[in-house]
């Protein structure tokens, strides 16, 4: 049994709880008026159990609009380490950039996130490392809503039958086809900033053919 069922609310921590609180507020169905947080990790591999989170990054989006100067970006100490991974996002065990505990990170995001939507490209990764991650350090999974930039774009796709939708498709792919700027791929912060704009070219798109995007719209 995961320990955070043995806790209750008095023994979490107070950034905790201090997150927690923040859901009370009845949240906007108006696009315009959700804060958004735009998420990346980097990791040692792929496996939800054995691997970490060595990076987390992220952007804000506010009256969508990415606030370049609250962006967020923190290193994480780790004893596992993956060779495989290593030379896609350059993150080295002895490398000298500055570094906290996985707790001090997961506190920091956090407090950063608050009660935003989270958006990701295939999220559920990013999600399931940073849950497993709030598990092995006591503490309940996140809140927050969450939308997924890979499942968004099927949305903006005709449904016809001359038209093959794909079951995924890569933040590379869709930053092509978008003319993003793949100049900071595979960090952690790059990735987060290419997936804020390619959010908002979802969403224009999204706008030509629809009168009124909201926020359940996006969920569905």
């Amino acid at each position: 049994m995961f320990n955070f069922l043995k806790k209750n609310k008095a023994s979490l921590p107070q950034f905790w709880n201090d997150y927690a609180l923040k859901f009370k507020e009845k949240p906007t169905e108006k696009l315009v008026d959700t804060v958004y947080t735009v998420l990346d990790t980097e990791t040692t591999g792929f496996d939800y159990s054995n691997d970490r989170i060595l990076c987390i990054g992220a952007v804000k989006l506010v009256q969508q609009q990415i606030a370049i100067r609250d962006g967020f970006e923190v290193f994480v100490t780790q004893q596992v380490y993956g060779k495989d991974a290593a030379p896609i996002h350059g993150i080295l065990k002895n490398s000298t950039v500055p570094r906290v505990t996985e707790l001090e990170a997961l506190e920091q995001f956090i407090t950063y996130v608050g009660n935003s939507v989270i958006i990701a490209h295939h999220a559920i990764f990013d999600l399931n490392m940073i849950n497993n991650a709030l598990l092995r350090n006591g503490l309940p999974e996140l809140k927050n809503t969450y939308l997924d930039t890979s499942h968004l774009y099927k949305k903006t796709i005709i449904r016809s039958n001359l038209i093959t939708r794909k079951e995924n498709y890569t933040l590379d792919e869709l930053a092509d086809k978008f003319s993003i700027s793949k100049k900071d791929r595979h960090t952690a912060m790059g990735d987060a900033y290419i997936t804020a704009i390619l959010f908002l070219k979802i969403i224009s798109k999204l706008k030509e053919s629809k009168k009124e995007v909201t926020l359940s719209f996006l969920r569905d």
